[in-house]
């Protein structure tokens, strides 16, 4: 008989840890739980950000592509200077004449 007291003996004090180990993993899952949740309001507030960035871009990008159209239809510095050199020749050889 005192096997058999010993082996209910052994197997109440297992089944005492594996109650602890129990409630000490339904701790971990409850972190889990809440790591979940703050992961998905930061992934939620990525989205927004990058919604805001894209816009912002798409903006910027416009704005790039209206000045590098004002840009092609003004004329560069070394023309600039050819033109004036065409005028002052004009107007050397239109001095030359009385009005």
């Amino acid at each position: 008989m005192k096997r058999k007291t010993e082996k209910r003996g052994k197997e109440s004090g297992m089944g005492v840890v594996l109650e602890h180990i129990d409630s000490k993993l339904d701790h971990v899952v409850e972190g889990q739980r809440g790591i979940q949740a703050q992961i998905e309001t930061v992934d939620g507030k990525v989205d927004e950000v990058q919604k805001d960035m894209d816009y912002k871009f798409s903006v910027v990008f416009d704005e790039l592509h209206i000045i590098r159209n004002e840009l092609k239809e003004k004329i560069g510095r070394d023309e600039f200077v050819a033109l004036e050199k065409r005028v002052l020749h004009l107007e050397k050889k239109t001095s030359k004449f009385p009005v």
